[in-house]
């Protein structure tokens, strides 16, 4: 039941939907494989953390960005309560909390990497960086887990370090993006150690291309570090539903995909922003499919733990492979 005690209008799962295929058309490509029921709930966690994005994303003032997420941090105070909402992706929000049985600490953390881009910062090495990703996109990992009935165990953590390993795809492709918007997401020491020590200094400028291969040495290696956590995600799938294992591996692949796109450019970040053609993601699709199919012996042996229970770790943050 939601919030005000109905289920979620075919309306606002019609408008979940539209806002995934909208904005993230990787993502809305896979969800295709998954059930459903599993598809629209899915479609609404992912308007819930866009509408959170969205309301801290380009704003100029920090201060409306807080006003803005004040009211999201209390129209989620309202959805745990079940109280009826005014927004309805908050209340369908509170129907998908609910029902799946979603962490609220992981809506939390959530909620606190969207604050951590009102006041963007350097992050002086990889460890600030991973925390960034982890609650800008960890959290989404641990959330979506939630969503295909994964409480506890080695496949969260796995959910998470796919959360973190898009993000980290995400910083890469977005470098200029981010740069004429005034932002910075690159590790200062990786930098340095690239021989752009003072990168930093230059943000709110026009982009310095005596930077440039320093930049791409840096996202070269960010990128590898990415496939690292995508490897510790795939290690997960075996424990999911099998459709929602296909649909996870497929959005997996085709987002890694992007760092095989900004390869081909010489992870030149000026090149433009990079995609993956409808063509190719029907070729990862089919690779998804046939790994699914050699993945059924692993799937016989973990099928007694896929109901693992209890919450994400012990506090600590699953940054660190």
């Amino acid at each position: 039941m939601s919030a005000s005690g109905q289920e979620v209008t075919t309306a606002t799962r019609h408008a979940a939907r539209e806002c995934l295929r909208r904005n993230s058309r990787s993502f809305a490509f896979a969800s295709k494989l998954f059930p459903s029921e599993v598809r629209d709930d899915a479609a609404v966690v992912y308007a819930f953390c866009r509408g959170a994005d969205d309301a801290v994303d380009g704003v100029a003032d920090p201060r409306l960005g807080r006003e803005r997420l004040e009211r999201i941090k209390d129209g989620l105070a309202r959805a745990v309560q079940q109280l009826p909402q005014t927004d309805p992706v908050l209340e369908a929000f509170g129907t998908v909390l609910h029902r799946r049985e979603i962490p609220l600490r992981a809506v939390e953390e959530l909620l606190a990497g969207m604050e951590m881009d009102l006041a963007p910062t350097a992050y002086p090495d990889i460890d600030a960086l991973l925390r960034y990703c982890y609650h800008a996109a960890g959290t989404v990992g641990w959330m979506m887990a939630g969503v295909l009935g994964v409480r506890g165990g080695p496949s969260l953590v796995s959910a998470v370090h796919l959360g973190i390993a898009m993000q980290l795809t995400n910083i890469c492709r977005d470098v200029l993006e981010d740069w004429n918007q005034g932002r910075l997401y690159l590790p200062l020491d990786w930098l340095a150690e690239e021989g752009a020590p003072t990168l930093a200094e230059h943000v709110g400028h026009p982009f310095p291309d005596v930077a440039a291969a320093a930049v791409a040495a840096t996202v070269r290696r960010l990128l590898a570090l990415a496939d690292r956590y995508y490897a510790s995600g795939d290690t997960g799938l075996s424990f999911l539903p099998w459709r929602s294992a296909l649909a996870i591996r497929t959005a997996r692949r085709v987002y890694s995909a992007i760092g095989t796109e900004l390869a081909r450019v010489g992870y030149d970040v000026r090149a433009g922003r990079v995609v993956v053609s409808g063509v190719r993601k029907l070729l990862l699709l089919g690779g998804s499919l046939l790994a699914a199919l050699a993945e059924f012996p692993a799937r016989w042996r973990t099928r007694a733990t896929r109901s693992l229970q209890g919450d994400l770790l012990d506090g600590s943050h699953p940054l660190r492979l």
